[in-house]
């Protein structure tokens, strides 16, 4: 415990009195959260923890409960009129944050927003492909709307919690970039300030309608204000929650895990994630053009004992980009851990002594990192590790269409929806935005696309099997785990629990 004490001072500067509010009261309920808001726009990101806060302050049509079972939210009731028109009910009576009503017109303003090419203000919004092929949506009562798809698409219930419904007329008086910080949403918070790069500040709205009748309970918020503090360095954020002074933390520490359960204040809460992490070969490099050698760094790694060391337990193997939970995940075949294979491979391959090559990734990830490229250096694949920045990561191995220039790149791909079409499409689909492998199999992109359309549950989950097999042959990545989320929680939060889709919701927590 002799850590504790630099713990709690990291955690006082963390709280400066300059940051945090002046009137911080015991009755807040303060999460420790890991990285601000890009944007309170909730149609100008690609984000989990812009989404997290932007969804304690605004509602979508649907969303999901904490077994992630989508359920209505804003909407009343959903109906499929066909295999492309999908109709829903507005609940009467919910007001945005100012006052003023909501209508079936502003959730026609939200999704057209989203889905039109350059609806805001000239820019096409970047979560355009999470509602697919929508056509046009029109309301055809005053409290109706009807989506209308160009071509069928199920999925299109489980994407829409992923949108939250805004007022027109604050984004006409706002302007887009206005809304980038000035938040009138329907949800069970109103923002009171924002302080880029240290907290933002909500207070309980009063005339908030009750949520999703599915999820109890219905009615406004426990507690009257809460506020996510960013803190994103893990010692501190763990620091500050043993210390009492947030009563939440997103991305607790495997080795902190010991720590918070022994305090008698906190405990530790997990769900199973929904995050997919592995390693992206460069197809289109000098080495990984060749499948022997994208076989040999595969049976390098031992995914168990890393599993077991380094995550604590706390994740599940994959051998294809699936979760074990998401809708068509099957067993697949496993190369395993084969280090003498792997040099045999390499050998078979025109590499007898070995190849060099430097891993990218980012920084929380660094200790994993070098864990891999030790096992891959033991095999004959000599690797360093390169820490770069998120952005600069992305645009090196994710711009779309363009050449890659390193060799491998240990990441990860969210599945909120645990539905194939958002994780395997953008990662395995020639060109597409996430496939940072460069990977092309036009057989592969034909069972994707119909698989994005099979109306039928069955076959749909058979052509998911199959472009499984596909990627486990071709193996374009090392595919690696799906780790548990990770939560410290002070014992004086009640009423809350994590969900697999990262969000951390708040209406239903109460501070004791």
């Amino acid at each position: 415990m002799k850590t504790l004490p630099r713990l709690l001072m990291a955690t006082a500067l963390a709280f400066s009195p300059a940051l945090m509010p002046t009137t911080v009261s015991a009755a807040d309920l303060i999460v420790g959260f890991t990285r601000d808001a890009d944007t309170l726009d909730p149609a100008n990101h690609r984000n989990r923890e812009t989404e997290t806060i932007i969804r304690n302050l605004h509602d979508g049509l649907l969303t999901r409960d904490a077994n992630m079972l989508v359920v209505p939210e804003i909407a009343e009731s959903m109906t499929q009129i066909s295999a492309t028109e999908y109709e829903f009910k507005i609940r009467s009576g919910i007001k945005f944050h100012d006052g003023s009503e909501m209508t079936a017109e502003d959730v026609k303003f939200t999704l057209d927003r989203i889905a039109l090419e350059g609806a805001m203000g000239g820019q096409t919004s970047p979560r355009q492909s999470l509602i697919g092929p929508v056509a046009s949506v029109e309301v055809t009562a005053p409290d109706t709307v009807r989506i209308v798809l160009s071509e069928p698409w199920p999925i299109l219930p489980a994407m829409l919690p992923n949108q939250q419904i805004v007022s027109r007329a604050f984004v006409e008086a706002q302007g887009n970039e206005g809304l980038a910080t000035a938040v009138n949403g329907t949800g069970p918070f109103r923002l009171v300030e924002w302080r880029k790069g240290d907290a933002v500040i909500m207070e309980r709205f009063d005339d908030y309608y009750g949520g999703a009748a599915d999820i109890a309970p219905v009615g406004k918020a426990c507690v009257d204000r809460v506020i996510f503090k960013i803190i994103p360095e893990s010692a501190s954020r763990v620091a500050a929650l043993l210390a009492g002074e947030v009563h939440i933390i997103n991305e607790l520490p495997v080795f902190s895990m010991a720590q918070v359960e022994a305090n008698d204040g906190t405990e530790v809460m997990t769900v199973n994630g929904t995050r997919s992490f592995f390693i992206a070969m460069n197809m289109e490099g000098e080495h990984f053009d060749d499948l022997r050698v994208r076989q040999a760094a595969a049976m390098a790694i031992d995914k168990d004992l890393i599993i077991d060391r380094i995550l604590g337990g706390t994740a599940a193997p994959i051998d294809g980009i699936l979760s074990p939970d998401a809708f068509g995940a099957s067993s697949l075949p496993s190369l395993g851990y084969d280090p003498e294979r792997a040099k045999a491979l390499l050998a078979e391959a025109g590499f007898p002594n070995g190849i060099d090559i430097t891993l990218d990734t980012e920084g929380p990830f660094k200790d994993t990192a070098e864990a891999i490229a030790s096992m891959l250096s033991k095999a004959g694949i000599r690797t360093t590790v390169a820490v770069g920045e998120g952005a600069q990561l992305t645009d090196k191995w994710r711009t779309k269409g363009g050449a890659k220039s390193g060799d491998m790149y240990f990441t990860s791909w969210g599945n909120g929806s645990l539905d194939p079409f958002d994780i395997f499409t953008p990662t395995h689909r020639t060109n597409d935005r996430g496939n940072s492998a460069g990977y092309s199999n036009p057989e592969l992109d034909a069972l994707l696309d119909a698989a994005a359309i099979e109306l039928d549950s069955e076959k749909r989950a058979a052509m998911y099997h199959e472009a499984e097999l596909m990627i486990n042959a071709d193996q374009p990545y090392v595919y690696l785990w799906v780790p548990k989320d990770i939560y410290g929680v002070s014992k004086r939060v009640s009423g809350w629990q994590p969900s697999a889709d990262s969000r951390i919701n708040l209406h239903d927590a109460c501070l004791n």
